[in-house]
């Protein structure tokens, strides 16, 4: 049955991911993969430091989700293509900018989830 949750979220992110790539050019600049994969360090790390909100979920259910769901919609490997196409094609300034912008957003996006995230423990607190 896990398998299948599993093979489901990954289904879904795949699908998200896909619609994102549609909806969003992507030349010269790789925005879509971008918005993906800021979105998922911001998503991953809000779900994973929520996790106490989530109490009718199991570890392994918490995990399906994060593995299924937001593994499949972000991509380490597609955003690395899309630096080494920049490099390729002579975008040198344009790849270092995707690749410094990509990883310092990466970061400020956890880092906004691990805030977010204390917000809603501490709402959440001051309700009960």
């Amino acid at each position: 049955m896990h398998y299948l949750l599993l093979i489901a979220f990954g289904i879904l992110g795949a699908l998200s991911r896909y619609t994102v790539e549609c909806l969003i050019p992507g030349a010269p600049f790789p925005l879509a993969t971008f918005f993906i994969n800021i979105t998922g360090c911001f998503a991953i790390t809000l779900f994973a430091r929520s996790s106490r909100f989530f109490r009718y979920l199991s570890d392994e259910y918490r995990y399906l989700i994060s593995t299924g769901f937001i593994g499949s919609f972000t991509t380490l490997s597609a955003f690395l293509l899309e630096v080494v196409t920049l490099v390729h094609h002579g975008h040198l300034l344009l790849a270092a900018f995707y690749y410094m912008a990509t990883m310092l957003s990466g970061l400020a996006a956890c880092a906004l989830g691990v805030r977010v995230s204390h917000m809603i423990v501490s709402f959440r607190r001051e309700r009960q």
